[in-house]
């Protein structure tokens, strides 16, 4: 195992730069899951990582080494793709060792780490198949087990559950969770998917545009987003957004179209500032006084229903666990406790703790 430490890390495809001088430490045994929409360079950081991308500047560390210039396999590292890329020719088994063999380790000791794999990820009776007579979440073990088989010092996840349908994809991150919580082996794992990384990360990594807006343990970007990218990123359904302004007679309040919302006070809260109030759903209530808003659209899920209810021309979204019989059309007033509201710079976005 090792720790991973990216320092002023750039990369540009001529004179287009898509990262631009990022600084990341990933401890030894850590789960670290970069996140961010399409294009934010995720994918780009993690194939400078392994090797497979040059990099323009800045360095790498795995462990104590520099890898700047080291190929993908001096770098003690195993990668898996969205793809699998398994050799369909090949069995279970032989994919799983190909690389050991390729390494010229003997055929007791790439048997037993195969075995030893394949028993971990449930492989075990399909080792003599073929990756065509397996289902996807079977491949995608096979994948893994091909990395956990070279034993290395930092696995990599290249969008691995992203080929997968909804229900084997929850199963199949709870699986790397767990494998992972046995290993104790550094992983950096990319996503678009945020309700991936919230349950699958001991450390977030939100990205945007090339850079690093937030890095932080799950519960501390959901509950302490640095701006407003991320507090609308992190979380589903998204974090409500309102623009008001700052008002200070008769208590700390931000003014949202003509109505107060009362906020816990804080530095940098003047009168007549123009702000973004932050609400999460779950903490958007049906309360007296509050927003006057009328139901959009109601979505019964089970265990809760989502409301999406009009506020003027703004849509907003709230999040109740009790079967309140809502409908379409109907009024209603919705509010936030002032601890709840989470204030942002309107020019900025930064929050404004």
């Amino acid at each position: 195992m090792a720790e991973v430490t990216v320092r002023a890390l750039k990369k540009a495809y001529g004179g287009l730069e898509v990262v631009h001088g990022i600084d990341l430490d990933i401890a030894d045994g850590e789960f670290a899951v970069l996140v961010g929409p399409s294009g934010c360079g995720k994918s780009t950081l993690l194939r400078m990582i392994a090797g497979l991308e040059g990099i323009t500047s800045g360095t790498i560390h795995i462990g104590e080494r520099l890898v700047n210039n080291l190929p993908p396999a001096e770098r003690d590292i195993a990668m898996v793709f969205q793809n699998y890329a398994l050799y369909p020719h090949k069995t279970v088994a032989a994919n799983m060792g190909f690389a050991l063999k390729m390494r010229g380790m003997a055929k007791d000791e790439i048997r037993t780490r195969v075995e030893r794999a394949a028993e971990v990820l449930g492989l075990t009776p399909y080792l003599d198949r073929h990756p065509r007579a397996l289902s996807g979440g079977q491949r995608q073990r096979v994948a893994m087990g091909r990395a956990i088989v070279r034993e290395p010092s930092v696995f990599l996840f290249d969008e691995p559950l992203s080929n997968l349908d909804a229900k084997l994809r929850v199963q199949m991150r709870s699986e790397i969770r767990e494998l992972h919580q046995r290993l104790a082996t550094t992983t950096v794992y990319v996503t678009h998917d945020q309700i991936e990384a919230m349950t699958m990360a001991d450390k977030i990594v939100v990205m945007q545009g090339g850079n690093i807006e937030q890095i932080g343990a799950p519960l501390d970007l959901y509950d302490r987003p640095a701006n407003t990218f991320v507090a609308g990123f992190i979380g589903s359904p998204a974090m409500n957004m309102l623009e008001g302004t700052v008002r200070r007679d008769g208590g700390a309040a931000i003014e949202v179209h003509g109505t107060r919302m009362p906020v816990t006070d804080r530095a940098g809260l003047e009168e007549g500032r123009r702000v973004i109030v932050g609400i999460r759903p779950e903490h958007l209530e049906i309360m007296e006084p509050g927003l006057p808003a009328t139901i959009a659209v109601v979505e019964p899920t089970g265990a809760e229903t989502h409301v999406v209810a009009k506020f003027g021309t703004q849509e907003l979204t709230t999040v109740q666990r009790a079967r309140l019989g809502l409908r379409p059309g109907q009024a209603l007033s919705l509010g936030a406790q002032p601890d709840n509201l989470h204030i942002f710079d309107t020019a900025t976005g930064a929050r404004i703790p």
